[in-house]
């Protein structure tokens, strides 16, 4: 499949935004999805994942203010965040695995959170 991400921008910290990851087909026979961030410097880290019977994992850092969830009718998922910090600003990608067939990742999306 291929992942288009969307919804990055500038937001001040505290704030929220929703990124959108839609897919080019259908997401219910996806194993895994994810969503990774990478800072300037760093390498990209998985900031939230979502198996097939929606089993979520967060990284620490984000526990308790993002969440992420997917629909299969639209063919999309999504990380709702809130009270951003600045340590959140990064490119956001958007990950899909199939046990069958394999990886794909979307285009970045980028966030910035200013104080």
């Amino acid at each position: 499949v291929q992942l288009q991400a969307s919804g990055g921008g500038l937001v001040q910290a505290g704030g929220s935004l929703r990124l959108s990851c839609a897919s080019s087909g259908s997401i219910s026979k996806i194993n895994v999805m994810a969503w990774y961030r990478q800072t300037s410097g760093q390498q990209r880290e998985v900031v939230a994942s979502i198996s097939d019977g929606d089993y979520t994992i967060y990284s620490d850092p984000v526990k308790g203010r993002f969440t992420i969830s997917k629909d299969n009718v639209k063919n999309t998922m999504y990380l709702q965040m809130s009270n951003l910090k600045l340590e959140d600003t990064g490119v956001y990608y958007c990950f899909a695995h199939t046990f069958a067939s394999g990886s794909s990742w979307g285009q970045g999306t980028q966030v910035t959170v200013s104080s």
